[in-house]
């Protein structure tokens, strides 16, 4: 091919080089027309506070404690993960099984579903805070006399909701028994066994 003949070729077409030049060019300006302007974006502010965390303080087992969590941390989350209490068990996460029970001022709660900040200046009690030293709690002693419990994994919660009926009620029937624990379902069906060791605790502390 002479020079003549490549000069009107290159001329009739465009260069790969400049194809691919020009492709990023179109390409930089449709991205700059859709992308605003950085300067008018708002931005947070890394001096505001996070809106989305709270100081959480209450007494838990009778020691004080304050911490800084996210607003969505629940109570078994602050307990089990904030201050390694992992006596209360995650079970179903959704206020149904009652593995998780805690007594939140004299009230038995479900703390997979109570927010921590709810507890906020409140006396938390949970199974950690039964015993004194190496003598167990007359309702730990019950459970374990009579045993009331099988894999354990409900036991801590049947033994929560039980300590919170026989505080406003030492001498309860079986039937009542059964209605304050409707809440706190045993996955080995221990019940039998669940309502003698609470039945036997009630004598226990009225002796």
């Amino acid at each position: 091919m002479t020079d003549e003949e490549r000069d009107s070729v290159e001329k009739g077409r465009v260069s790969r080089r400049a194809f691919l030049k020009g492709g990023a060019a179109a390409t930089g300006a449709l991205s700059a027309s859709l992308i605003p302007d950085v300067a008018e974006a708002q931005l947070p502010d890394a001096t505001e506070p996070d809106a989305r965390r709270s100081i959480v303080e209450m007494r838990v087992n009778g020691v004080r404690y304050r911490q800084e969590v996210p607003n969505s941390t629940t109570l078994l989350q602050f307990l089990r993960e904030d201050l390694k209490l992992t006596g209360s068990k995650m079970g179903c996460d959704r206020a149904q099984c009652g593995a998780c029970t805690v007594i939140v001022n004299g009230r038995n709660v479900y703390s997979c579903t109570t927010l921590a900040v709810e507890a906020t200046g409140g006396e938390v009690l949970t199974i950690e805070g039964l015993a004194t030293g190496d003598t167990l709690h007359p309702i730990q002693q019950a459970f374990v006399e009579h045993s009331g419990y099988q894999c354990g994994f409900c036991t801590s919660g049947q033994i929560m909701s039980s300590k919170a009926l026989l505080d406003k009620m030492p001498n309860p029937t079986e039937d009542q028994v059964r209605t304050a624990l409707a809440g706190n379902l045993c996955r080995c069906s221990a019940y039998k066994k669940i309502l003698e060791s609470v039945m036997a605790a009630s004598r226990l502390a009225r002796a």
